[in-house]
């Protein structure tokens, strides 16, 4: 769609009274800035208030973005709201918590969901809802610039713009991967989801904003929180401490002692994190972290809280919005602690139902062969779950082998047909230094996701012309220890068959020059 009938697609649910255009042009110290404006709903035909930014207002230049959002905040009833209540409750319960209060199980123990009230959401279209999602990309209006706060309808619809805590994470590249595609799998419209190429480097930026302006929210309101605390294996750290060093929250980090990259270790120290590195694995520290929050008045940061998959899920609706609101026909995501996988079938559920989109992609989550309780679990036949202790994996952040998530991670997989892969440790490594000799820089956790790919295309499961998107949950630039290990064939037991290790030659001309025509004359060959 264009600029400019997207503009006049947001005017065409205004009120027919209503001013479009107040320019104030007599200063020049002022500027032109969207407001929230009064709409007629295209579903009921009521004035009701409504996110589009349509009029403009000027602003004076030494007022910060969160100044003009003040300034230009509607006084009208919000219209939408949401809750915690127990995940995949049965029909008839009324068991549902204020987001404002803290808890993370349901009565009985189970996890919880947020809830969203889909009836107010329903009164606009998709139509609707896909313009002002669309509107508000690449834009530096406080929070809309955010890939997550541009959703903020769909995310945390109660908070005040004063409490978001957002280095605009989100947005982030969908890469065209023309040439891994065509030369190693056949394919045509193979894309990856680069959620790493963000804030801190990962995709965990996503749900760290929405945790930590809730804590936000919650210290405002004098609510017993010292600080947030997390058990992580590098990436949830790194997101914690930043967004919490952002808001000037106390951050307690629980690590494993000696099974992180040194480059995920520095991120949480040097945001001034309160680090504790425990002799355990990240189950261990999972379970310490749940135990100490219990006791002492520290927010729990880790994916059992299910305010962090509502930042999460908007990967999912990126997606889409990337390809026009159109629906690919695969996503492919790694899965640790599992609670990704859910969010992005909820991201692309709740799309379907506010018809932006028509149908949802089938999933496939991909885990490292050293901690697949899930893909046993799915090869079982969904039989009785059992928890394993997770092996040491180049893919570090899901080595884990007692997922939060499992209840999560099956239903989502059973509502969208999906698959379930595993990848050992020399596929994943061989896939990841396959990618990035297209081109790419990708983590070994992609080249989980990747060698879940190969199989499914050997398999004729995925077929050469299907839209696939490969997610890419963390930056490659975090793991260069494996990549340097990987292509110095420093890695025991492994073949390192794509490795590209540097050739050392004497300084002298003649010499080089045998080592380039050599060189030249076998890509030649090649080509």
């Amino acid at each position: 769609m264009t600029s400019s009938s997207l503009f006049n697609a947001s005017l065409s649910s205004l009120s027919p009274n209503q001013d479009l255009f107040r320019r104030h042009t007599s200063s020049p110290l002022l500027r032109y800035r969207p407001v929230l404006v009064s709409c007629t709903s295209p579903a009921d035909g009521n004035n009701t208030t409504t996110p589009i930014e349509t009029i403009t207002k000027p602003r004076r230049t030494e007022n910060t973005i969160r100044d003009d959002a003040r300034l230009q905040r509607s006084t009208a009833a919000n219209p939408f709201s949401a809750r915690y209540v127990p995940f995949n409750a049965p029909p008839g319960s009324s068991e549902h918590y204020s987001l404002d209060e803290i808890v993370y199980r349901s009565r009985s123990g189970g996890l919880l969901d947020v809830e969203h009230d889909m009836e107010a959401l329903k009164r606009f279209d998709g139509a609707y809802w896909r313009d002002l999602f669309d509107s508000r990309v690449g834009k530096s209006t406080w929070p809309y610039g955010s890939g997550v706060w541009s959703k903020k309808e769909w995310v945390l619809p109660e908070i005040d713009d004063d409490d978001i805590v957002s280095a605009f994470e989100g947005n982030s590249n969908l890469f065209w991967a023309e040439r891994f595609g065509k030369k190693f799998l056949g394919m045509n419209d193979l894309w990856v989801k680069h959620c790493g190429i963000s804030h801190t480097g990962s995709f965990k930026d996503l749900g760290m904003t929405v945790l930590v302006s809730q804590v936000n929210r919650l210290r405002k309101m004098k609510r017993p929180v010292v600080g947030v605390g997390c058990a992580s294996t590098g990436d949830t750290s790194a997101a914690l401490s930043a967004y919490c060093a952002s808001a000037g929250i106390p951050s307690i980090v629980f690590l494993p002692a000696n099974k992180i990259s040194m480059a995920q270790l520095v991120q949480p120290i040097a945001n001034g994190a309160f680090v504790l590195s425990i002799d355990t694995d990240f189950d261990g520290c999972m379970k310490l972290i749940r135990e100490i929050t219990a006791e002492l008045p520290i927010y729990l940061a880790n994916s059992l809280n299910s305010l962090r998959l509502e930042g999460q899920k908007t990967a999912a609706i990126e997606i889409l919005q990337q390809f026009d609101w159109q629906v690919p026909d695969w996503v492919i995501v790694p899965g640790g602690n599992l609670g990704n996988i859910y969010a992005f079938y909820k991201g692309f559920k709740m799309c379907q139902e506010l018809g932006l989109v028509d149908r949802i992609p089938r999933m496939v989550c991909a885990q490292a062969a050293n901690a697949n309780p899930l893909y046993l679990h799915y090869k079982s036949g969904w039989k009785d779950f059992k928890p394993m202790t997770a092996s040491t994996t180049f893919a570090s952040a899901i080595q884990i082998g007692d997922p939060v998530s499992i209840d999560r991670a099956v239903y989502a997989l059973k509502k969208c047909d999906g698959i379930v892969e595993e990848a050992t440790e020399e596929e994943l490594m061989d896939a990841m230094a396959q990618a990035d000799s297209t081109g790419m820089f990708i983590c070994p956790h992609t080249g989980v996701a990747l060698t879940a790919l190969f199989k499914l295309r050997n398999r004729g499961v995925i077929a050469p012309t299907d839209r696939t998107v490969v997610v890419s949950t963390a930056h490659g630039l975090k793991f260069t220890q494996s990549k340097i290990d990987y292509h110095s064939k420093a890695i025991p037991d492994m073949a390192c068959r794509f490795s590209n290790p540097p050739v050392e030659v004497k300084a002298d001309f003649g010499a080089v020059m045998d080592v380039l025509k050599s060189y030249l004359g076998s890509q030649t060959l090649r080509s």
